[in-house]
């Protein structure tokens, strides 16, 4: 007979560690979630103010091509019909983001395809093997562009010069020569109607949850409390720091209330590398709504260290080493890693709850429940 309360302790009530003890509690597993933040959801979380569902960790549209993870997401939540698309701002002109061919119209004038693609063979510059995300970038679109909406804003988002990147971040950008303007090409799109809370509510139903409690605090307690960990935090500060800290950058939020509408969409990039935040999301746009009031967020871009939240990982050479460093001293038999944190991996949503049904269907295989 097992000596542990729990068949899992999962550390982290956002997507994969919600999905993991839904999924594992209906096989018949016995699982406690703990959370070191005052709510569960993770950076998913939406909070209800006015009736404005506020995105609190910065805007989430739900897109994927997974017909499977689809279907699965829609036994928790009704989504709306949402398409992503944002506007952008350099200086006092607003363009049609991602470029189309609307932006290239409000450039340059073209009418056509065939008129824009003749524009752009004529300003790309001529770099056979681009080495860095500022060479890729002037060889598929040249300078204007670039400058105009690519390098004040990659400059503060990543707080370098863009030929330190790699072309890998802005490949993920699409350049289209039709007028779509929606940023994503998946098959299912939108926002949950009531915002994303609500799906983790369901998820955990019925499944003892902790919140404000900080798993490495009590790290000894819990894993005698639990058969294996599933773990969703940070894997360098699981091991104190050891071995140094991985690269991180951080966004601080700040929101603001106003009367009216502010801005006329969901979300405008602000370009200019003078301009201290990245883009302003109003939120009453990502479900359609009509209020007297609105709630805008706006987005600086920073450094991250100890006490703020982790948002895009720094997937340089040195990180990407040091976290194989660190992958190497976990106990895998006791142990197990999700998520974005925890992966060291920039994951859309779709992304995590394809991963955590995945895990979910190996444990079935690999362990036997009582």
């Amino acid at each position: 007979m097992s000596t542990y309360k729990y068949d899992f302790v999962i550390v982290g009530a956002g997507l994969f560690g919600s999905i993991f003890a839904r999924e594992l509690t209906d096989a018949g597993a016995k699982c406690l979630v703990l959370d070191k933040r005052s709510h569960i959801g993770g950076n998913c979380y939406t909070r209800n103010e006015g009736g404005i569902q506020v995105h609190q960790y910065g805007a989430h549209i739900f897109h994927t091509n997974d017909t499977g993870v689809w279907n699965y997401i829609n036994k928790f939540v009704e989504f709306n019909n949402y398409k992503h698309t944002l506007r952008s701002r350099y200086k006092d002109n607003m363009y049609s983001f991602p470029i189309n061919m609307m932006t290239l119209h409000q450039l340059w004038g073209v009418k056509t395809p065939e008129e824009a693609k003749l524009k752009l063979d004529s300003v790309k510059l001529d770099i056979k093997s681009p080495s860095n995300l500022e060479e890729w970038a002037l060889s598929q679109i040249g300078e204007e562009i670039y400058n105009i909406f690519i390098r004040g804003y990659t400059t503060k988002q990543w707080n370098c010069d863009p030929k330190d990147l790699p072309a890998s971040i802005i490949k993920r950008i699409p350049i289209r020569l039709t007028y779509n303007d929606t940023y994503f090409a998946d098959k299912y799109q939108g926002i949950p109607i009531g915002g994303y809370t609500q799906i983790f509510e369901k998820l955990l139903k019925d499944i003892p949850v902790e919140i404000g409690v900080d798993y490495l605090d009590h790290k000894e307690e819990f894993e005698k409390l639990g058969k294996r960990i599933v773990y969703t935090g940070g894997i360098d500060e699981l091991f104190n720091y050891n071995l140094g800290v991985l690269g991180w950058r951080s966004l601080k939020f700040d929101e603001e209330e106003h009367q009216g509408d502010y801005q006329g969409a969901a979300v405008v990039n602000y370009n200019e590398e003078s301009v201290p935040y990245t883009r302003i999301c109003e939120h009453k746009h990502f479900e359609f709504q009509e209020h007297d009031h609105t709630i805008i967020t706006k987005e600086y871009p920073q450094d991250w260290k100890k006490g703020k939240e982790k948002i895009y990982p720094v997937n340089t050479e040195e990180n990407n080493n040091l976290y194989k460093q660190y992958r190497s001293q976990v106990d895998c038999e006791k142990y197990i890693l999700g998520g974005r944190l925890a992966t060291y991996k920039y994951y859309d949503m779709h992304q995590v709850i394809g991963s955590a049904l995945h895990h979910c269907n190996a444990m079935s295989h690999h362990i036997a429940i009582k």
